[in-house]
């Protein structure tokens, strides 16, 4: 050692240094190369999906209702767990069989018989069906509920009076009437495209929501991820309330068709925005200020109390919700379980569904249910 040129002792210290390395990093380095390039490209070219990222996130939305928003032919829980439904109702009788991974929906009169493929399953618990014949789409007169563990009449159908089997089978959907119930009960809906419910997804997925997920992963699998798609977080109360409300119904479409009674309680974004509290663009008071699209719905009404005291809790000021409005009024009543009285369940005219009305407000016993 002592006949080296040395210069320094830095450059003495780095020499050794090397030195002494070199063996351990060829023999380290040399394999770990090899097996790293091919890892690594094993990892670029595997498929990315929103799981590779949000793992948490879309476990839990495989849960969700929307995501069960409709069930795929032949994988329908509801049915497998009741595979022979049968009701008689105004002069017919309804039967809904299940075997063998196949569905189908029978009416009869006793003299006439009319029997139908299930092929498309609306609703994760409570469910209705549209069937097909000659071409046109209807809507089935009966559906399973789970609170019966049976048939009944579908909502919003309790007035129709059918004269013929092939009326009491179900309601003739119009055009438009069919595209929205599969635009939002399945993904793959295209504007302007052919509809061709075949070739759609049963439940919604990531893109249904989440417009340009499609082209996030695509650039993510080749390593880019300036392309976001844009954060429904970001949205106010207002723009929310519609974006929810394209297939909840919002507040114009409600008005603008002229719905009104107790069936359309469960279009929460309209009557959400009947409260007086609803400004529309304060994000305490949104479909996101209470609700996790991704999760499972929260039935425990005394969860929600930190949302509701979030302004009704006493220390909220003109200067916190703007000087145009007063402060919000704290409840006199109680600090606990506030949907229990301001946010009123509704039980449909059929007596087989509950909905919590969303128009909050001081509910008095015994008043009619307002429009």
């Amino acid at each position: 050692m002592s006949g080296w040129p040395w210069r320094s002792n830095a450059v003495r210290a780095a020499a050794i240094a090397a030195a002494l390395l070199a063996p351990l990093a060829a023999r380290l380095l040399a394999p770990i190369t090899a097996e790293g390039a091919a890892q690594k490209q094993k990892v670029s070219s595997a498929p990315v999906t929103c799981a590779t990222c949000h793992a948490k996130v879309v476990n839990d939305f495989a849960h969700a209702p929307m995501r069960h928003a409709m069930e795929p032919e032949g994988a329908d829980p509801v049915l497998d767990a009741n595979p022979d439904l049968r009701i008689e109702q105004r002069g017919y009788s309804y039967r809904i069989q299940t075997k063998d991974g196949k569905s189908t929906y029978t009416v009869s009169d006793g003299k006439e018989t009319l029997t139908l493929p299930l092929r498309w399953h609306f609703g994760m618990r409570a469910q209705t069906w549209v069937l097909e014949k000659d071409g046109k789409f209807y809507e089935g007169l009966v559906s399973y509920f789970p609170g019966i563990h049976g048939l009944a009449t579908t909502p919003g159908d309790d007035k129709i009076e059918p004269h013929t089997v092939a009326e009491a089978m179900g309601r003739e959907l119009p055009v438009w009437e069919t595209r929205d119930c599969f635009e939002c009960h399945a993904t793959g809906m295209k504007v302007g495209a052919v509809f061709t419910p075949e070739k759609l997804k049963p439940g919604l997925d990531c893109e249904h929501c989440h417009e340009g997920t499609a082209q996030h992963m695509a650039d993510a699998q080749a390593g880019n991820f300036k392309t976001l798609p844009v954060s429904l977080k970001k949205m106010d109360a207002e723009s929310v309330s519609g974006f929810c409300g394209q297939c909840h119904r919002s507040f114009d479409t409600v008005i603008r068709n002229g719905w009104h009674g107790p069936p359309f309680v469960r279009f929460a974004p309209y009557r959400l925005s009947l409260s007086r509290c609803f400004s529309g663009n304060d994000a305490r008071i949104s479909c996101l200020a209470c609700h996790d699209p991704h999760q499972p719905v929260n039935h425990d009404t005394a969860s929600y109390d930190k949302k509701c005291l979030a302004c009704h809790s006493g220390s909220a000021t003109v200067a916190s919700v703007g000087a145009a409005e007063a402060a919000p009024k704290t409840c006199p009543v109680a600090k606990a379980n506030c949907t229990s009285c301001h946010m009123q369940k509704v039980t449909l005219p059929t007596g087989n569904l509950q909905f919590t009305d969303h128009f909050i407000r001081i509910v008095k016993p015994g008043e009619a249910y307002p429009h």
